[in-house]
């Protein structure tokens, strides 16, 4: 019996795995692994996904109006403009799906979000990998390179900023510049999913280029500071046009009753918000700190991670500090797969994650210098 055949392009998708969650053998781990809000979702919101519990026999609304107008207030945005999903993974690939296929070419930034390439191979198209610039503020996307290697084949440029893993940010003249570098038939999709963690003055979610044009969709999520990951929920902010591409292209009812009543509830509590980027900012800089004190490289990060850098021995490397912190019960994540096999990318956790983290991280560099 002959097995059906899938569509070309798709068995070279590597499946994205996720940070893992728990260690044989231990019941107590800390899982600094997966980019979560530190302290959790807004009681808020818990107490909004707990309320809809009672009406779960009933359908979703469909176009997620309350929650697109909630969102169009917050950011002075046009609520017909926003286009909701269950994540911004979903939107990432509803756009791959709208606006690319077999020939056509999808660019990403070396180190970028796994999903762009895994999205740009389940509709045919080739993923293109652009390398970063080596800066003294760690692997930056390169906007001279990225606009060179556009090619006729060129559909979709995805640019996650601030970067995931690298934790580096392009200001809005630089990610500006990118745009007035590419050809108006190429869409500029800027990932915004670390956004609400940036402070610096010159940053920018990319709202203004997408006013200003018809092929510049920004991204947004409720996973990081709102600590929603749990529900799926994620939203763009589009030109008309794509707008209603995209209402088009996904299902009915991709984002479920829960997500709507929580993201809701999340937008709300700009209290909590402000709470969990103070909390960010805090820990993110003591253990930027602690980490370099004991000789290690981390470049400056505007996430809610910090990417570390074992240069050397394979007894001084990545893999290995990883073995030894998972021994510890501390869960971070190993960068292979983002071609960076000497780093390890570490989510900023509770002050006590933190703390045990760094102890955990202090006794490898001395077992490893010990026996050098």
């Amino acid at each position: 019996m002959t097995a059906p055949i899938p569509r070309p392009g798709l068995m070279e998708i590597t499946p994205y795995v996720g940070g893992e969650s728990g260690l044989s053998g231990q019941d107590r781990v800390v899982k600094l692994a997966s980019n979560e809000g530190a302290l959790g979702p807004s009681p808020k919101a818990v107490a909004a996904y707990r309320r809809i519990g009672e009406d779960l026999h009933r359908y979703p609304d469909g176009g997620c109006g309350d929650l697109r107008r909630a969102l169009g207030s917050l950011h002075g945005l046009e609520p017909d403009r926003i286009v909701c999903g269950a994540g911004s993974d979903e939107l990432i690939s509803l756009l791959c799906r709208a606006y690319a296929g077999p020939g056509d070419e999808i660019m990403h930034t070396a180190h970028g979000f796994l999903m762009y390439a895994i999205a740009a191979r389940s509709v045919g198209a080739t993923p293109v990998s652009v390398p970063e610039a080596r800066l003294e503020t760690g692997l930056t996307a390169d906007v001279d390179a990225l606009i060179g290697r556009v090619s006729a084949k060129t559909r979709i440029l995805f640019l996650a900023n601030p970067n995931n893993p690298t934790g580096t940010c392009l200001s809005a003249d630089q990610v500006r510049r990118l745009r007035e570098g590419l050809p108006d038939r190429v869409l500029l999709v800027i990932d915004a999913a670390y956004a609400e963690f940036v402070t610096r003055n010159d940053y920018s979610t990319g709202v203004e280029l997408v006013d200003g044009g018809e092929n510049v969709v920004t991204t947004r999520t409720f996973s990081k500071i709102y600590a929603l990951g749990g529900l799926r929920l994620g939203w763009a902010y589009c030109p008309p046009a794509v707008a209603d591409v995209l209402n088009r292209a996904r299902n009915p009812f991709n984002v479920t009753s829960s997500a709507q009543a929580a993201g809701l509830a999340a937008l709300g509590d700009v209290a909590f918000v402000d709470t969990a980027r103070a909390h960010n900012d805090t820990w993110r800089l003591w253990t930027t700190e602690q980490v370099r004190r004991l000789g290690l490289k981390t470049p400056p990060s505007y996430g809610n991670f910090i990417l570390l850098e074992f240069p050397g021995a394979p007894e001084r490397g990545a893999h290995a500090a990883d073995a030894f912190l998972r021994k510890q019960g501390v869960i971070v994540r190993r960068m292979d797969a983002y071609g960076l096999p000497d780093s390890l990318r570490v989510t900023i956790g509770r002050e006590a994650e933190m703390r045990k983290f760094v102890d955990a991280l202090s006794a490898f560099v001395q077992s490893a210098q010990a026996g050098a």
